[in-house]
């Protein structure tokens, strides 16, 4: 599940940034080969999360600019509550990227008690 939230949040970042988003933006995003994002990508469009026909963009599905949001949302709240309990910004932005995967609500709904202090 942690591989199909980071790729529609980084289709979701690169279409809001470049107003496109191709295989080759999320190889240079993530660092690996074209061949890996696409197989990638072809088994997040199994799933309904994104959509792509050849030569094209990668597009969200409405589930997987849901599961993007949702993902945003996350990270925005444990960012957040690191940053109030007094982690400087470079690791808070580090660390909420990882936190954002496994927290769950009832947890994260306590982050978000805190960051709203």
């Amino acid at each position: 599940m942690e591989i199909a939230e980071d790729y529609v949040e980084a289709v979701a970042e690169l279409i809001e940034s470049n107003g496109s988003c191709r295989v080759t933006d999320l190889a240079e995003y993530f660092g690996v080969t074209h061949v890996t994002v696409i197989k990638t990508v072809q088994r997040l469009e199994r799933d309904g999360l994104l959509s792509t026909e050849p030569y094209k963009p990668v597009e969200l599905t409405s589930a997987g600019s849901q599961m993007a949001q949702e993902c945003k949302e996350r990270h925005e709240i444990v960012y957040q509550f690191l940053l109030a309990i007094g982690v400087d910004e470079a690791a808070a932005a580090v660390d909420a990227e990882g936190i954002e995967h496994h927290v769950s609500p009832a947890t994260l709904a306590a982050f978000k008690k805190i960051a709203q202090k």
